[in-house]
Protein backbone atom coordinates (compact mmCIF):
# COMPACT_ATOMS: atom_id res chain seq x y z
CA UNK A 1 0.00 0.00 0.00
CA UNK A 2 2.82 2.71 1.02
CA UNK A 3 4.93 1.56 -2.43
CA UNK A 4 1.42 2.07 -4.20
CA UNK A 5 1.11 5.87 -2.49
CA UNK A 6 4.08 6.38 -3.07
CA UNK A 7 4.15 5.09 -6.83
CA UNK A 8 1.01 8.26 -7.48
CA UNK A 9 2.44 10.33 -6.13
CA UNK A 10 5.93 10.06 -8.15
CA UNK A 11 3.28 10.15 -10.91
CA UNK A 12 1.36 13.10 -9.74
CA UNK A 13 4.17 15.18 -9.32
CA UNK A 14 5.60 14.18 -13.04
CA UNK A 15 2.12 15.08 -14.35
CA UNK A 16 2.63 18.89 -12.34
CA UNK A 17 6.12 18.60 -13.99
CA UNK A 18 4.39 18.22 -17.48
CA UNK A 19 1.31 20.41 -17.13
CA UNK A 20 3.46 23.41 -15.97
CA UNK A 21 5.77 22.89 -18.87
CA UNK A 22 2.61 23.25 -21.51
CA UNK A 23 1.57 26.30 -19.70
CA UNK A 24 4.56 27.57 -19.40
CA UNK A 25 5.49 26.85 -23.58
CA UNK A 26 1.91 28.11 -24.30
CA UNK A 27 2.82 31.24 -22.78
CA UNK A 28 5.67 31.63 -24.82
CA UNK A 29 3.68 31.41 -27.79
CA UNK A 30 1.52 33.62 -26.37
CA UNK A 31 3.82 36.50 -25.94
CA UNK A 32 6.22 38.55 -28.31
CA UNK A 33 8.35 39.20 -25.20
CA UNK A 34 9.01 35.61 -24.32
CA UNK A 35 11.33 33.92 -27.36
CA UNK A 36 13.76 33.48 -24.81
CA UNK A 37 11.86 31.59 -22.72
CA UNK A 38 10.55 29.50 -25.56
CA UNK A 39 13.93 29.00 -26.97
CA UNK A 40 15.18 27.84 -23.24
CA UNK A 41 12.34 25.02 -23.15
CA UNK A 42 12.81 24.29 -26.81
CA UNK A 43 16.78 23.66 -26.96
CA UNK A 44 17.30 23.42 -23.09
CA UNK A 45 16.29 19.97 -22.68
CA UNK A 46 17.78 18.10 -25.48
CA UNK A 47 20.84 20.04 -24.65
CA UNK A 48 20.53 18.70 -20.88
CA UNK A 49 19.58 15.36 -22.29
CA UNK A 50 22.84 15.17 -24.76
CA UNK A 51 24.84 16.33 -21.71
CA UNK A 52 23.86 13.80 -19.09
CA UNK A 53 24.14 10.47 -21.24
CA UNK A 54 27.70 12.17 -22.13
CA UNK A 55 28.95 12.18 -18.77
CA UNK A 56 27.25 8.40 -18.41
CA UNK A 57 28.50 7.00 -21.70
CA UNK A 58 31.81 8.52 -22.23
CA UNK A 59 35.24 9.54 -20.93
CA UNK A 60 35.03 12.55 -18.19
CA UNK A 61 37.46 14.40 -20.66
CA UNK A 62 35.52 13.80 -23.31
CA UNK A 63 32.40 14.66 -21.58
CA UNK A 64 34.06 17.80 -20.09
CA UNK A 65 34.49 19.03 -24.24
CA UNK A 66 31.46 18.18 -25.50
CA UNK A 67 29.52 20.10 -22.20
CA UNK A 68 31.65 23.51 -23.61
CA UNK A 69 31.13 22.58 -27.15
CA UNK A 70 27.63 23.11 -26.43
CA UNK A 71 27.95 25.87 -24.09
CA UNK A 72 29.98 27.76 -26.98
CA UNK A 73 27.52 26.92 -29.68
CA UNK A 74 24.44 27.47 -28.05
CA UNK A 75 26.17 31.14 -26.95
CA UNK A 76 27.27 31.92 -30.39
CA UNK A 77 23.96 30.69 -32.09
CA UNK A 78 21.77 31.84 -29.90
CA UNK A 79 20.10 34.83 -31.40
CA UNK A 80 19.20 32.35 -34.19
CA UNK A 81 17.82 29.63 -31.71
CA UNK A 82 15.80 32.63 -30.72
CA UNK A 83 14.26 34.02 -33.48
CA UNK A 84 13.29 30.17 -34.59
CA UNK A 85 13.07 27.78 -31.73
CA UNK A 86 9.44 27.08 -33.31
CA UNK A 87 11.41 24.85 -35.82
CA UNK A 88 12.98 22.87 -33.34
CA UNK A 89 9.58 22.23 -31.59
CA UNK A 90 8.19 21.31 -34.63
CA UNK A 91 11.15 18.72 -34.79
CA UNK A 92 9.98 17.37 -30.99
CA UNK A 93 6.66 17.58 -31.50
CA UNK A 94 6.33 15.47 -34.73
CA UNK A 95 9.21 13.29 -33.89
CA UNK A 96 8.33 12.37 -30.45
CA UNK A 97 4.62 10.74 -31.88
CA UNK A 98 6.28 9.34 -34.86
CA UNK A 99 8.38 7.20 -33.14
CA UNK A 100 5.55 6.19 -30.12
CA UNK A 101 3.86 5.33 -33.71
CA UNK A 102 6.88 3.21 -34.60
CA UNK A 103 6.94 1.61 -31.88
CA UNK A 104 3.50 0.39 -31.91
CA UNK A 105 3.55 -0.63 -35.25
CA UNK A 106 7.07 -2.53 -34.76
CA UNK A 107 5.02 -4.46 -32.27
CA UNK A 108 2.56 -5.95 -34.55
CA UNK A 109 5.11 -7.40 -36.83
CA UNK A 110 5.24 -11.13 -36.86
CA UNK A 111 6.62 -13.11 -34.54
CA UNK A 112 6.33 -9.87 -32.05
CA UNK A 113 3.91 -9.57 -29.12
CA UNK A 114 1.82 -6.15 -30.01
CA UNK A 115 2.65 -3.28 -26.67
CA UNK A 116 -0.96 -3.80 -25.77
CA UNK A 117 -0.99 -7.47 -25.16
CA UNK A 118 2.25 -6.92 -23.39
CA UNK A 119 0.64 -4.47 -21.47
CA UNK A 120 -2.55 -6.47 -20.58
CA UNK A 121 -0.62 -9.52 -19.66
CA UNK A 122 2.00 -7.46 -17.36
CA UNK A 123 -1.43 -6.70 -15.51
CA UNK A 124 -3.78 -9.40 -15.73
CA UNK A 125 -1.36 -12.62 -16.60
CA UNK A 126 -2.01 -15.15 -19.29
CA UNK A 127 -4.63 -14.09 -22.09
CA UNK A 128 -7.33 -15.66 -24.00
CA UNK A 129 -7.45 -15.88 -27.68
CA UNK A 130 -10.77 -13.40 -27.36
CA UNK A 131 -8.21 -10.74 -25.28
CA UNK A 132 -5.33 -11.69 -27.53
CA UNK A 133 -7.25 -10.60 -30.48
CA UNK A 134 -8.64 -7.32 -28.74
CA UNK A 135 -5.36 -5.96 -27.60
CA UNK A 136 -3.82 -6.60 -31.05
CA UNK A 137 -6.53 -4.67 -32.74
CA UNK A 138 -5.85 -1.71 -30.10
CA UNK A 139 -2.22 -1.78 -31.03
CA UNK A 140 -2.92 -1.13 -34.38
CA UNK A 141 -5.68 2.22 -33.24
CA UNK A 142 -2.62 3.69 -31.58
CA UNK A 143 -0.45 3.21 -34.49
CA UNK A 144 -2.56 4.70 -36.94
CA UNK A 145 -3.46 7.38 -34.60
CA UNK A 146 0.11 8.21 -33.04
CA UNK A 147 0.55 8.52 -37.26
CA UNK A 148 -1.87 10.52 -37.74
CA UNK A 149 -1.34 12.94 -35.04
CA UNK A 150 2.41 13.20 -36.06
CA UNK A 151 1.18 14.00 -39.38
CA UNK A 152 -1.28 16.50 -38.19
CA UNK A 153 1.29 18.29 -36.34
CA UNK A 154 3.33 18.98 -39.29
CA UNK A 155 0.30 19.94 -41.23
CA UNK A 156 -1.23 22.56 -38.42
CA UNK A 157 2.54 24.00 -38.50
CA UNK A 158 2.28 25.37 -41.86
CA UNK A 159 -1.46 25.88 -42.45
CA UNK A 160 -2.02 28.03 -38.92
CA UNK A 161 -0.18 30.30 -36.95
CA UNK A 162 2.28 29.60 -34.13
CA UNK A 163 0.19 30.38 -31.72
CA UNK A 164 -3.03 28.15 -32.64
CA UNK A 165 -0.26 25.60 -33.76
CA UNK A 166 0.83 25.71 -29.60
CA UNK A 167 -2.57 25.65 -28.88
CA UNK A 168 -2.69 22.35 -30.62
CA UNK A 169 0.24 20.84 -29.41
CA UNK A 170 -0.39 21.44 -25.80
CA UNK A 171 -3.92 20.87 -25.60
CA UNK A 172 -5.32 19.33 -28.25
CA UNK A 173 -3.03 16.64 -29.04
CA UNK A 174 -3.35 15.68 -24.55
CA UNK A 175 -7.16 16.15 -25.01
CA UNK A 176 -7.02 13.63 -28.58
CA UNK A 177 -5.08 11.60 -26.69
CA UNK A 178 -7.34 11.13 -23.59
CA UNK A 179 -10.51 10.94 -25.63
CA UNK A 180 -9.10 7.57 -27.21
CA UNK A 181 -7.78 6.71 -23.68
CA UNK A 182 -11.56 6.84 -22.42
CA UNK A 183 -12.90 5.20 -26.05
CA UNK A 184 -10.81 2.65 -25.42
CA UNK A 185 -11.78 1.96 -21.88
CA UNK A 186 -15.45 2.43 -22.62
CA UNK A 187 -14.97 -0.53 -25.35
CA UNK A 188 -12.68 -2.73 -23.17
CA UNK A 189 -15.02 -2.55 -20.50
CA UNK A 190 -17.75 -4.46 -22.59
CA UNK A 191 -15.38 -6.54 -24.61
CA UNK A 192 -13.47 -7.74 -21.59
CA UNK A 193 -15.71 -6.71 -18.62
CA UNK A 194 -14.31 -9.99 -16.66
CA UNK A 195 -10.99 -7.99 -16.34
CA UNK A 196 -11.41 -5.07 -14.39
CA UNK A 197 -8.70 -2.65 -12.77
CA UNK A 198 -7.07 -2.58 -16.34
CA UNK A 199 -6.05 0.60 -18.55
CA UNK A 200 -3.41 3.17 -18.63
CA UNK A 201 -3.14 4.41 -14.90
CA UNK A 202 -3.36 0.92 -14.09
CA UNK A 203 -0.27 0.14 -16.15
CA UNK A 204 1.80 3.33 -15.14
CA UNK A 205 1.30 2.32 -11.45
CA UNK A 206 2.63 -1.37 -12.21
CA UNK A 207 5.49 0.34 -13.94
CA UNK A 208 6.53 2.07 -10.93
CA UNK A 209 5.30 -0.86 -8.11
CA UNK A 210 6.07 -3.92 -10.29
CA UNK A 211 3.65 -6.48 -10.22
CA UNK A 212 1.66 -7.39 -6.44
CA UNK A 213 2.91 -10.00 -4.73
CA UNK A 214 0.39 -12.75 -2.95
CA UNK A 215 0.06 -12.31 0.35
Amino acid sequence: MASRRAAIGRLALLAALIGGYILVSQYSYSSADAKGLGAALSVGPIVLIGVVLAWRWTHPLIAALITALSGVLLYVYWPFLKSHYEWSDLVQQAGVYAMVSVGFGRSLLVGRVPTCTQLAEQLHGPLDAKEIAYTRRATAVWFGFYALLAIAIVVVFFAASTRLWSLFVNFGAFGLIGLLFALDHAIRYRVLPHRPGGGVIAALLHSVTGPRTPR
